[in-house]
């Protein structure tokens, strides 16, 4: 082209970010001689939809920094990296940049504030948002039902769902459905699940997508009744993905059923050849269930495709909004003395409370004792004692992890609330925990 003008140079950074080439995007954008609203928004949002929100939301801060006005466009690309990251002094950050735009009540924004409140572990600032919303739709209130299911809210799902359908009159989509059904799943709600799921098709005409199914099999399979979730997979109307499968093996990972696990693993192994996850998942099941040779084999199988485990990792947000980022057996934090220090005593209090460790937790051919070292090394356990060294006043502590919650992990955090005066957040890949005073919002059911 001859003549390049503002849309051209966008138009190709759009394009890179679409195929998920943030570093040539990088460089496009460096190029460009003129940076409008609509290219800075482009970056914005390429980076919140490629899982890059800390690079989302520098790029943000520089757009705001030049003077570009903000849109709901750019905004919303924001929103998104915070939700992402579930930093919470971001997320009050971009919020009050939203007010002071006049944005606050923009249906679009609301309802991506609410997810990203949510999303932060502050369900009821979420709702708070919500409710002060004037104009709320069928997104509006998904966002809502989405973000207190994945809190274990049940009850609450289910009454602003009926609230949304008789009282507002606006109809359910299909992603309402999904965290209503999740809401059942996470509650062990099979009773609800089903005439939920039922309900979907005879009374609102929504076919159920393999997204529902995986919420369905997920609920009947988490609830002991795996055969009867394989039977619901086999009797499917559309072809089920992944994320259908995987429930299921999830599942028999909580429940011991190898015979299943490898049904679902061997579907897996088919359709996401390079999900390491599901690899580590059958792995663990197996191990769990004394079968080390299928084991042996299996992580063989691992080393020939070469595929690596990923990393379990846990964030915690300091109080000047710094991320802390701690892996499992980490030795890298300037504060590690510290940390370990204070998981020892941790770990003298909880003896007390009556904590034995969950051994099964390690799926490592290894002595007690190792198995123990290493449930001592978990990154939440890290990041958790990292929370309590820098505490101060705050009576909470929020943390991330990458991974889903492991069963011993899980326990020590319970009691922790049970013997310091403190509530603890963990947001795991699979929902939120909410532990105070020796408790759990998820009931032992995740």
């Amino acid at each position: 082209m001859l003549v390049k003008d503002v849309i051209s140079w966008t138009s190709i950074v759009v394009a890179y970010s679409r195929i998920r080439d943030m570093g040539s995007a990088e460089e496009v954008f460096a190029l460009c001689p003129v940076k409008d609203m609509v290219a800075w928004t482009a970056m914005v949002t390429g980076y919140a939809q490629n899982a890059m929100p800390v690079k989302a939301l520098e790029a943000f801060e520089q757009m705001a920094v030049a003077g570009m006005p903000i849109d709901e466009v750019s905004l919303t690309g924001a929103i998104s990296a915070c939700a992402q990251l579930g930093a919470v002094k971001r997320a009050a950050w971009v919020q009050e940049i939203a007010e002071r735009n006049g944005l606050g009540r923009n249906v679009v924004v609301g309802s991506g504030l609410v997810d990203m409140y949510a999303k932060c572990g502050l369900i009821d600032e979420a709702r708070k948002v919500f409710e002060g919303m004037h104009d709320k739709n069928v997104y509006t209130y998904s966002s809502m039902i989405v973000g207190l299911a994945s809190h274990g809210r049940a009850n609450d799902v289910i009454a602003l769902f009926n609230d949304m359908v008789r009282r507002a009159d606006v109809e359910p989509n299909h992603v309402t459905f999904i965290g209503v059904l999740t809401a059942c799943s996470h509650a062990g709600m099979v009773k609800e699940g089903r005439y939920y799921f039922a309900q979907m098709k005879d009374r609102y005409g929504i076919l159920p997508s393999a997204d529902h199914y995986a919420c369905m099999v997920d609920l009947l399979a988490r609830s002991g009744l795996v055969t009867e979730a394989l039977d619901l997979v086999k009797s499917m109307t559309v072809e089920p993905h992944g994320g259908v499968w995987g429930a299921l093996l999830g599942a028999c990972r909580i429940h011991g059923n190898t015979e299943v696990a490898k049904i679902a693993a061997e579907h897996l192994f088919r359709l996401e050849p390079e999900g390491i996850g599901n690899y580590v998942l059958l792995s663990n099941t197996l191990a769990s269930a004394g079968e080390w040779d299928e084991v042996s084999k299996l992580r063989k199988l691992m080393r020939i495709r070469g595929l690596k485990k990923d990393p379990a990792v846990s964030w915690f947000e300091g109080r000047d909004g710094f991320v802390h980022q701690f892996f499992a057996g980490d030795n890298t934090h300037p504060s590690m003395h510290e940390i370990k220090k204070r998981l020892l005593e941790l770990r003298e209090k909880l003896n007390l409370a009556g904590y034995v460790p969950i051994l099964s937790s390690v799926v490592y051919n290894v002595s007690e004792e190792e198995k123990e070292r290493l449930l001592m090394g978990h990154s939440e356990k890290l990041a958790l004692s990292f929370g309590l060294l820098t505490l101060e006043s705050r009576s909470s502590i929020r943390i991330v992890k990458n991974l889903r919650i492991c069963e011993d992990c899980h326990l020590f955090i319970r009691l922790v609330s049970k013997v310091e005066p403190i509530e603890i957040l963990v947001r795991d890949n699979m929902r939120f925990h909410h532990f105070r005073d020796g408790e759990c919002s998820c009931g032992g059911f995740w």
